[in-house]
């Protein structure tokens, strides 16, 4: 679920409209042997203005993926990359524009369908076709500020660090 773009062509209107913006630009080609997944927001219909392209990878080699996103969207407006530990993990995130979107690219060698990235965006998707209204409650929320994590634990009655227990709560509920 959700390892190819070609469900967004016969989405809702925005994801119509990302689908022919990763088809112009061919940024999936671009980044392929990273395996890349688009995560996040839009993907399961849940954006607000202003959500980005999460765009997650397969990287092993930290230094040449590097490089070559430099020399790929360096020239992209906005374009700026940094190194990260999350969770202990070292990563690469680079962001730039394109197309009116804000795209952000995060590469961890771990593989894309065990980042937790993919794995939030699965448990937030089976939740939203379980539990009537849930998805219209999340972006309620999303509107007043709240980030998409924290607004699934919120109306779910989740405690503690949202990232790691929306995780948690999906592998108890035979999610992932």
């Amino acid at each position: 679920m959700f390892l190819s773009i070609d469900y967004l062509e016969v989405g809702n209107k925005k994801q119509r409209e990302v689908f022919d913006l990763l088809k112009r630009t061919g940024m999936m080609n671009r980044l392929s042997k990273y395996t890349p997944v688009l995560c996040g927001t839009i993907p399961i219909g849940i954006d607000i203005e202003g959500s980005d392209l999460d765009i997650i990878l397969f990287v092993e080699e930290l230094d040449f993926f590097e490089e070559e996103v430099k020399r790929l969207f360096v020239d992209r407006e906005g374009f700026r990359i940094k190194r990260l530990n999350v969770r202990n993990v070292r990563v690469i995130k680079a962001n730039f524009f394109a197309g009116g979107y804000e795209f952000e690219l995060f590469g961890q060698p771990r593989p894309v369908t065990e980042q937790y990235a993919y794995l939030h965006m699965v448990i937030e998707h089976v939740l939203m076709k379980r539990i009537p209204g849930l998805k219209e409650n999340v972006i309620k929320l999303k509107k007043s500020g709240v980030k998409t994590e924290p607004a699934f634990c919120q109306l779910l009655g989740i405690e503690g660090d949202p990232y790691e227990q929306l995780i948690l709560y999906g592998k108890n509920n035979d999610i992932i």
